[in-house]
């Protein structure tokens, strides 16, 4: 059970500047998106992170999470760490993604506020808006609506995250921030047959169906959703821009606000790779979500946007695949 804690009031927004010498703490560091901004990090002058692997600190242990900030004492968290997944592991494995999520953000964004850190960045996910939202997805459309059944629990524990933000911010005056980002791709990712998302599920089919000689590759659904995709890199450079210039107590999109359907992805990566057989759509399997773009007319107006192409990243993470997954 959790002690009574003493309410602290402090007036917001707060003037961040991250110094060369702060010490930061990147929770998931060896993820996709933690990797990236760890890279991001590193580019600018930055030494003083903390960084731990899950098997050196499990973040749904409330005890350990408790006894790593007491000693560490960061002064910024980027909260990256997180159980994802694409369509089937969010259906096979519902009550690992809601436990788990839940239990690595509530531990963090608590011990985040118990030992004084000034300002903590929660990464959430586009699958947080209602099913059928109207798009592009503004902010505001936060629990209008029922969400996608396929990656509901995920999408319940990403909403808490936020909630947990905003009541942490508003009882007690912590500078803790949210940022919602797009379907994501980029080093570092799953490749995994049954767990991945769709843009590396496809990368690594069609490498496959070409080394081979396959006449075919199948593709899960009808093809016809419309995704929108953000280089890790990019949201790594979003994130260390909001995290300084970005106070407010809602949180805010990260993507490129354009998207294209899964059959017009699939035929991008088959000429990116070079496997020149047939697309095969399997269509008793479950499209998800009909559509998510992201309304980032919130983020441009700050002064961000995107910079790697879809094309021009695919080629990069291909490259990637290759060299160290293949």
């Amino acid at each position: 059970m959790l002690k009574p804690v003493k309410i602290v009031l402090s007036l917001l927004p707060y003037s961040i500047i991250l110094e060369k010498a702060s010490k930061i703490y990147i929770a998931g560091h060896r993820g996709m998106v933690g990797s990236a901004i760890l890279r991001k990090l590193q580019k600018e002058g930055y030494s003083n992170l903390i960084l731990r692997t899950s098997s050196e600190l499990d973040l749904r242990n409330q005890q350990a999470v408790t006894d790593f900030f007491a000693i560490e004492k960061p002064e910024y968290v980027f909260l990256a760490a997180a159980k994802v997944g694409g369509i089937l592991a969010n259906n096979m494995y519902k009550a690992d993604f809601l436990y788990e999520n839940l239990a690595i953000q509530m531990n963090v964004i608590h011990q985040a506020y118990v030992n004084g850190v000034k300002k903590l960045m929660f990464l959430g996910s586009s699958c947080i808006y209602p099913k059928l939202a109207p798009q592009p997805l503004k902010e505001e459309y936060l629990l209008t609506g029922l969400l996608e059944p396929t990656n509901e629990p995920y999408a319940i524990a990403k909403i808490a995250g936020i909630k947990m933000c905003e009541a942490y911010r508003e009882q007690y005056g912590c500078n803790f921030i949210s940022v919602m980002p797009t379907n994501l791709y980029g080093y570092n990712d799953n490749y995994h047959p049954q767990n991945s998302h769709v843009l590396p599920a496809l990368i690594r089919k069609f490498h496959e169906a070409k080394i081979n000689f396959s006449s075919e590759v199948i593709i899960l659904g009808t093809g016809s959703p419309k995704r929108e995709f953000l280089f890790s890199d990019d949201l790594a450079n979003a994130c260390f821009f909001l995290m300084q210039n970005y106070d407010e107590a809602g949180f805010i999109n990260i993507g490129t606000g354009h998207d294209i359907t899964i059959k017009e992805l699939a035929l991008l990566i088959q000429k990116v790779v070079g496997f020149e057989g047939e697309l095969v759509f399997d269509t008793s399997q479950p499209d998800g979500t009909p559509r998510k773009l992201m309304d980032v007319s919130k983020l441009n107006s700050k002064g961000w946007k995107y910079q790697v192409e879809l094309e021009q990243g695919i080629r990069l993470v291909y490259e990637d695949f290759k060299n160290n997954y293949a």
